[in-house]
């Protein structure tokens, strides 16, 4: 494994979020109706801290050869809306970035992990985001939940806090670029998608070259 201090420090954010959706599912699993084949999450967009880029990267890297390419392929064909999704969402709001945010939400594109049988390819080894989709969770402060649930509004849950563990993966991502030479350590505020998590080589990964 590479960076294996590094990914023993990852692995303890991935069983903090199990283990929340573990209890979330043993009080609250009447509202949770998350089964294998419910592949609602896995058309939202999101992007991956360096750290998750880069262990899934490795993970992608030891499928086998079928797998993998056809994996790449629905990576191109993901790139591709999300570029067309881009070049919409810039005509309709040229001057108005919330609403291009707020847009890109709203959108769904069909992540490349996901096969035929709508089953994950990498799903033992599934970004955190995956793993905590179903359940409440709180983002810059503000409360959201998978639309197929059944929480209720107005109701209090518990809630998992993911601005916390955005700050490690942010802090976890630093610290690898250092690992990795890297003196420009301001890399690793930026998000890269599963995607290009993919496709890219793991060196250039490393280096921030897949734009």
């Amino acid at each position: 494994m590479i960076f294996p201090d590094l990914y023993g420090r990852y692995q303890q954010l991935v069983k903090a979020a199990d283990d929340a959706f573990k209890k979330m599912k043993l009080e609250y699993g009447h509202l949770i109706p998350c089964r294998i084949h419910c592949c609602d999450c896995c058309y939202a967009i999101f992007g991956l801290f360096l750290i998750e880029a880069v262990f899934l990267n490795y993970h992608f890297n030891n499928l086998n050869r079928r797998e993998r390419r056809e994996a790449l392929i629905r990576a191109e064909k993901a790139d591709i809306k999300m570029l067309q999704v881009r070049d919409r969402l810039n005509e309709a709001f040229p001057d108005d970035p919330k609403m291009k945010v707020y847009g890109l939400g709203r959108q769904r594109v069909r992540c490349p992990l996901l096969d035929d049988r709508d089953e994950c390819i990498l799903y033992e080894h599934r970004p955190i985001t995956c793993r905590l989709y179903g359940i409440p969770v709180s983002i810059n402060g503000k409360a959201s939940v998978c639309g197929r649930t059944h929480f209720k509004k107005g109701v209090t849950y518990p809630t998992f806090n993911l601005d916390k563990v955005y700050k490690e993966l942010y802090q976890l991502s630093i610290d690898l670029l250092e690992q990795a030479g890297c003196q420009n350590t301001s890399k690793a505020a930026l998000l890269i998608s599963v995607s290009k998590a993919i496709k890219t080589p793991l060196v250039n990964l490393i280096k921030k070259d897949f734009e």
